[in-house]
């Protein structure tokens, strides 16, 4: 295994147990996937959608009744 050098800190650091080399190895390896993973499934410079094209205005505040909502209640179905 190689050493680090003084001023650079390590990129993993095992806390607890003794890992050996083949799940330390795994652990990196599954890392190192979900890093490029990520940034694979964001594409760079892509602008945000303008306010005509936002959905989230489709979601409106729940709807409060009506004035004569209370007679509607009321009635049988």
């Amino acid at each position: 295994m190689s050493t680090v050098d003084e001023g650079q800190a390590p990129a993993v650091t095992v806390l607890h147990g003794r890992p050996t080399p083949a799940e330390l190895a795994a652990v990196l390896a599954v890392l190192l996937a979900v890093r490029s993973a990520g940034a694979a499934a964001a594409p760079a410079g892509r602008e945000p959608p303008s306010a005509w094209a936002d959905r989230a205005r489709l979601l409106r505040a729940v709807p409060r009744p009506g004035p004569h909502a209370w007679r509607a209640a009321a009635r049988p179905r």
